[in-house]
C-alpha cells in the first residue's frame, strides 16, 4: 500500500518562500512522481512532476523559472521549493505517484494513482 503525506503549507505574503513536502511509503521505488495544485471553484491543475529515474522534471509555465521539484530517495520526501509566491499559487497542493507511467505525460492527473490529502497554500498580496 503506497501512502503520501503532504506538510508545510499555511498562510504567506506576495514574496514569501516556501518548501512544502510529501513523505512516502510503500511501493514507491522509482515511480514518477508530481505536485498538483487545486484552487476554490478550479480543476486540479498540474504543477511540477519528476521522473522515476530522477533525470526528467516538467513545470506548468506559470511556475517556471520560481518553483523547483525535488525528491531525496534516502529520506522518502519529495519536495517543492516555492519562490517568489503570488496571490495566485494560492491552492490545496497535493503530491501523488504512479505505479506505471502508461501515459508518457506527467500532467494528465487521472494518470496516477495514489494521492495525499493535501496542504493549503494561502498567499496574501
Amino acid at each position: 500500500q503506497v501512502q503520501l503525506v503532504e506538510s508545510g503549507g499555511g498562510l504567506f505574503q506576495a514574496g514569501d518562500s516556501l518548501r512544502p513536502s510529501c513523505a512516502y511509503s510503500g511501493r514507491t521505488f522509482r515511480t514518477d512522481m508530481a505536485w498538483f495544485r487545486q484552487a476554490p471553484g478550479k480543476e486540479r491543475e498540474f504543477v511540477a512532476g519528476i521522473r522515476g529515474t530522477g533525470d526528467t522534471t516538467s513545470y506548468v509555465d506559470s511556475v517556471k523559472g520560481r518553483f523547483t521539484i525535488s525528491r531525496l530517495a534516502a529520506k522518502n520526501t519529495l519536495y517543492l521549493q516555492m519562490n517568489t509566491l503570488g496571490p495566485e499559487d494560492t491552492a490545496v497542493y497535493y503530491c501523488a505517484t504512479r505505479l506505471q507511467a502508461l501515459n508518457p505525460s506527467m500532467r494528465v492527473a487521472s494518470s496516477y494513482n495514489y494521492w495525499g490529502q493535501g496542504t493549503q497554500v494561502t498567499v496574501s498580496s
